[in-house]
């Protein structure tokens, strides 16, 4: 049996941002330009798993690469997304967070955000 390697863990690039609890690259398949990783540096395969203070730190890491972000390609909004889980979406099998930049037209109807990964249920309003 092959032993699973980490492509983040053995990732050898460079870093769009990082600290010493994260660290932040371009989506290797972008929906959007700007599709942005963040990525906790210890391996953690579940993000429910990541200790209370990584936790405190995810979000103001998130926010510096926002601003990064908005500065390089002028975003307009943004998506979270985590993905926890095979049923859920999840195929690298460590902890990340999707930044998903968003632009004025990128589609027709925004509304329903990250609800429309089920198109049919996404309709609220």
């Amino acid at each position: 049996m092959v032993d699973y390697v980490c492509p983040f863990c053995s990732y050898g690039g460079e870093w769009l941002a990082e600290d010493d609890s994260f660290a932040a690259l371009q989506d290797k398949f972008p929906i959007s330009k700007g599709h942005t990783l963040v990525i906790p540096k210890v391996h953690v395969v579940d993000f429910f798993d990541l200790e209370p203070s990584q936790l405190a730190k995810l979000m103001p890491f998130v926010a510096t690469v926002r601003e990064l972000l908005r500065n390089e390609y002028g975003i307009d909004g943004y998506n979270l997304g985590v993905n926890g889980g095979r049923v859920a979406g999840q195929t690298v099998d460590h902890a990340h967070l999707h930044l998903i930049p968003r632009y004025v037209g990128d589609t027709d109807d925004p509304r329903g955000g990250i609800r429309n990964i089920f198109p049919d249920k996404a309709r609220y309003w």
